[in-house]
């Protein structure tokens, strides 16, 4: 597999947990995290930050990766989408005479995802499909234990017929973890991100599934890195 991008999207404003991409995560900026595991896979040219704040941009240079433009304004609020973030950069890039045919993106709130995830990622990656996706097993199974109300307000099982008595017996169902994404950059120029139909998903556990979104995911985070440690 040739020229692959790997984007570390990471936007100054955050509201559940503030400034956290360069807060210290177990003494290290969040950020420093997911740098490390793209470093370990390309070039420092092939990796890119995309931010709007100079200050995730200085530890982004110390970390030893250039920042080559800064993320505008209107890709950085609490509404902007990453679809449009992801082709900002891969824009910036084609301007300069530099196409990629994979993206993988990497977000900095996954800081125990490791360059053995990736590897894993794009090991089923080809490029006849859209994406591979890495997820965790699903919380709440709707085979097994999501329920709905019906018209009358009575609840009934999500799928099926309700009649798995045990949960290990149940189809598997999946959720993103968003640790590590490798997309087809063709598929990425045609639709969204959620639009895409040919996905294959790359299995994570819980522990290494973190995503870091509120204060209790940081304790979290920061008690299983001290642990292996």
């Amino acid at each position: 597999m040739s020229n692959i991008l790997y984007l570390i999207p990471a936007r100054g404003g955050s509201k559940g947990i503030p400034g956290k991409n360069i807060k210290p995560l177990a003494g290290r900026p969040l950020i420093a995290y997911s740098i490390d595991v793209a470093r370990q896979l390309a070039d420092t040219a092939d990796i890119c930050i995309s931010t709007d704040d100079p200050k995730i941009a200085d530890v982004a240079r110390a970390e030893g990766i250039d920042v080559p433009f800064m993320r505008p304004a209107a890709l950085a609020a609490d509404t902007s989408g990453t679809y449009e973030v992801l082709l900002h950069a891969l824009d910036f890039y084609q301007s300069r005479g530099k196409e990629y045919d994979t993206l993988v993106l990497l977000q900095p709130t996954s800081p125990l995802r490791t360059a053995d995830d990736v590897r894993q990622a794009l090991a089923l990656y080809t490029p006849d499909i859209d994406m591979v996706v890495s997820v965790k097993e699903a919380a709440t199974n709707p085979y097994y234990n999501a329920y709905e109300e019906d018209g009358n307000g009575f609840l009934h099982i999500s799928k099926g017929n309700g009649n798995y008595t045990r949960r290990q017996d149940a189809p598997h169902v999946w959720e993103y973890n968003g640790a590590v994404y490798v997309i087809n950059v063709a598929s990425l120029r045609k639709m969204r991100l959620g639009e895409f139909r040919r996905r294959r998903c790359y299995v994570m556990d819980s522990a290494r599934s973190v995503d870091l979104d509120t204060p209790l995911d940081w304790m979290i985070a920061e008690t299983i890195i001290n642990n292996q440690r």
